[in-house]
C-alpha cells in the first residue's frame, strides 16, 4: 500500500484543501476509526449489561435495547448528513456528528434510569450517524471501482479490530473503575481524539463542481437514484439482510456465549476471536478483489455463508450443540461477511461519484435501518439457544441472493470493474 500522498488516477483534492495532505494508509486508518466510533459505541458495554441491567432495573432481553435503539437511530440519523456534505463539505458534518457522540457519551454515563439511558443512546445514534455515513462519500470522492473495494476492505480491517477488543476495554474499564458508567466516558475520550485527528489532517475531499444545493427536490432526487438503480439496489438491500443475522448476533452474542454455553467468563475472547476472523478476512480480500473483481469475491462468499449457516442451523437443533461447534461455524460466516461487506457496498457506490455523500447516506439508512430492525428482532428472539439465530442467518444469507441476481439480471461472477474516476 501506497505511504505517499493520493495520486495516479484518482481524484487531486480540492484547491481550498492544498495545505493539507494526507497519504493513503493515514485516510484509510482515519475512516476507519471514524467508522469504529460507531463499533465502540456499540461493542464496549456489553460485557457490562448485566451491571448495567441490575443498576437501572432492566428486565430480560430489554437489556439489548441499549444496543438496539442506538443502532435503529443510527440508521434513520444516516439520512440527515449525506445532503448537508454534498453542500457544505465533509469536514464541517463530520465535526458536528462528533461533537454530538463526544455530548451524548458523556450524558449516558450520568443517567439514572433505564429510561433516560434508552432515549439519550437513540439520540446519540441519531445526531453522531455522520460518522457512519460519510467515510464511505469520502472515499466514493476519490476512488471508484474495485479500488474503492479495496481500500474499503482495508478500513474494515482496521474498523473489526475495535470490536475484536471493545468488549475487553469495556470489561477491563468495569473491573479497575467498578462502574459500567465509565465506559460512556471512554466514549467520549475516543470521540475528542478524533475529532483532533480530523481537524489537523483531514482535507476536504468535496470537490466544487459536486456541489448540490439544499434543495428537498434535488435532495428527494438524488437519493432516489442512490435506492432505485436496479444495478445497485439488490446489493443495498443484500448486505442489509446479512448484517441484519451479524446484528442479531451482536444483540443476543452476551446471553447466548455466557447463558446458552455457560461461558461468561470467555465472552470478550470469543467475541474478539470471531470478529478477528473478520478482520482477516477483509485483508485477505484487499490483496485480491482489484485481480478477481468484487462481483466474483463476493458471489463466492455469499454462496459459501449459505452453506455455513445451514450447517449452523442444522448443529443447532442438536440437543447437544455445544461452544464448540456454535463459535467456529459463527466465526466462518463471520469471515465471509469480510468478503461480502465491502464488496457489496462499492459496488452499490460505484455510480454515485457526484451525488457520493447523498448516496452515502440513502444507502446507510436502508442498510443500517433495515439490520437494525432485522436484528432487534432477532435478539429479542432469543430462547435460550443458538436456533433463532442460526435460521435467521440462513434465510437472509437465501434471500441476499435473490436480491443480487435482481441487480445482475440473473448473471453472477462478474469480471473485475475498472476505475471510472475520469468519467
Amino acid at each position: 500500500m501506497r505511504s505517499d500522498p493520493l495520486a495516479g488516477g484518482e481524484r487531486p483534492i480540492s484547491r481550498a484543501a492544498e495545505g493539507r495532505r494526507i497519504g493513503e494508509r493515514e485516510l484509510i486508518g482515519m475512516m476507519a476509526l471514524l467508522m469504529a466510533c460507531n463499533a465502540f459505541g456499540i461493542d464496549a458495554i456489553l460485557p457490562a449489561l448485566d451491571d448495567l441491567a441490575g443498576s437501572l432495573g432492566a428486565q430480560g432481553n430489554d437489556r439489548q435495547f441499549v444496543v438496539g435503539i442506538y443502532l435503529l437511530a443510527g440508521g434513520i440519523g444516516t439520512l440527515i448528513p449525506g445532503a448537508f456534505a454534498d453542500r457544505y463539505g465533509r469536514r464541517p458534518v463530520l465535526f458536528t456528528a462528533l461533537g454530538f457522540y463526544i455530548a451524548f457519551s458523556l450524558a449516558c454515563a450520568l443517567v439514572t434510569s433505564f429510561t433516560q439511558l434508552i432515549v439519550l443512546r437513540a439520540l446519540q445514534g441519531f445526531f453522531a450517524a455522520g460518522i457512519i455515513a460519510l467515510p464511505p462519500a469520502i472515499i466514493r470522492d476519490r476512488v471508484g471501482g474495485d479500488k474503492m473495494a479495496r481500500m474499503m476492505s482495508l478500513i474494515f480491517v482496521i474498523f473489526l479490530l475495535v470490536p475484536a477488543v471493545a468488549p475487553s476495554i469495556g470489561q477491563g474499564v468495569l473491573l479497575v473503575m467498578g462502574d459500567w458508567r465509565w465506559i460512556f466516558v471512554s466514549m467520549a475520550v475516543l470521540g475528542v481524539a478524533m475529532t483532533l485527528w480530523v481537524h489537523f489532517r483531514l482535507p476536504e475531499t468535496l470537490h466544487e463542481e459536486d456541489k448540490q444545493p439544499i434543495r428537498v427536490g434535488v435532495i428527494a432526487r438524488n437519493m432516489r437514484s442512490a435506492v432505485t438503480l436496479r444495478s445497485t439496489i439488490g446489493y443495498t438491500l443484500a448486505s442489509a439482510l446479512v448484517f441484519g443475522g451479524l446484528f442479531g448476533f451482536i444483540n443476543s452474542s452476551q446471553q447466548l456465549i455466557g447463558e446458552a454455553f455457560g461461558a461468561g467468563d470467555m465472552f470478550p475472547l470469543l467475541f474478539a476471536i470471531c470478529a478477528g476472523c473478520m478482520a482477516l478476512a477483509n485483508w485477505s480480500n484487499s490483496r485480491i478483489v482489484e485481480r478477481h473483481g468484487a462481483r466474483r469475491v463476493s458471489h463466492t462468499a455469499l454462496f459459501l455463508f449459505i452453506i455455513v449457516a445451514a450447517l449452523q442451523l442444522w448443529f443447532a437443533n442438536q440437543p447437544d450443540e455445544s461452544l464448540w461447534t456454535f463459535v467456529p461455524l459463527m466465526a466462518a460466516n463471520m469471515s465471509l461477511l469480510g468478503f461480502i461487506g465491502a464488496n457489496f457496498g462499492s459496488i452499490a457506490m460505484q455510480p454515485f461519484r457526484h451525488i457520493a455523500g447523498a448516496a452515502s447516506s440513502a444507502q446507510s439508512f436502508m442498510r443500517m435501518t433495515t439490520g437494525a430492525l432485522l436484528g432487534a428482532a432477532v435478539g429479542y428472539a432469543y430462547d435460550g439457544t443458538a436456533r433463532p439465530l442460526a435460521l435467521a442467518l440462513l434465510v437472509t444469507a437465501t434471500v441476499s441472493l435473490a436480491f443480487v441476481l435482481y441487480s445482475e439480471r440473473g448473471r453472477l461472477f462478474g469480471p473485475p470493474e475498472p476505475d471510472n474516476e475520469t468519467d
